[in-house]
């Protein structure tokens, strides 16, 4: 139980930390990231959605990536995810989705974030 908060403070730590980096450091750099999302996005969707260490690892690899060396491109992040008790009870609920889960493997996914959803009103 200690262990699990522990990752979850550190996981949050990140988070506040990456989205400083978003909000300040990155208005006063040249846009360089040869992938979308950017490797900040993608560090916020991979620490959000995946575990700590594996979180971590996809999130150096990716880092590693973005250079001169490796054609960049569109590279979303892969989860893992159990869908089995997923379900919608009301088709008539009135949310937004702001994020989409397409299937990669089993258990697999990739994450796509909704830039065109409408709020209704």
């Amino acid at each position: 139980m200690y262990k699990i908060r522990h990752m979850k403070m550190i996981k949050q730590a990140i988070l506040f930390l990456i989205k400083a980096y978003q909000d300040y450091i990155s208005k006063f750099t040249p846009k360089s990231c040869r992938y979308y999302p950017s490797c900040s996005e993608f560090a916020v969707w991979q620490f959000k959605f995946n575990g700590f260490f594996s979180a971590l690892f996809a999130v150096i690899f990716r880092i590693l990536r973005c250079n001169q060396l490796f054609k960049g491109g569109i590279d979303y992040p892969v989860i893992s995810k159990n869908f089995d008790s997923f379900f919608i009870s009301n088709q008539n609920l009135k949310s937004h989705i702001t994020f989409w889960f397409v299937p990669y493997k089993k258990n697999k996914f990739y994450v796509i974030k909704n830039l065109d959803f409408q709020k209704e009103k």
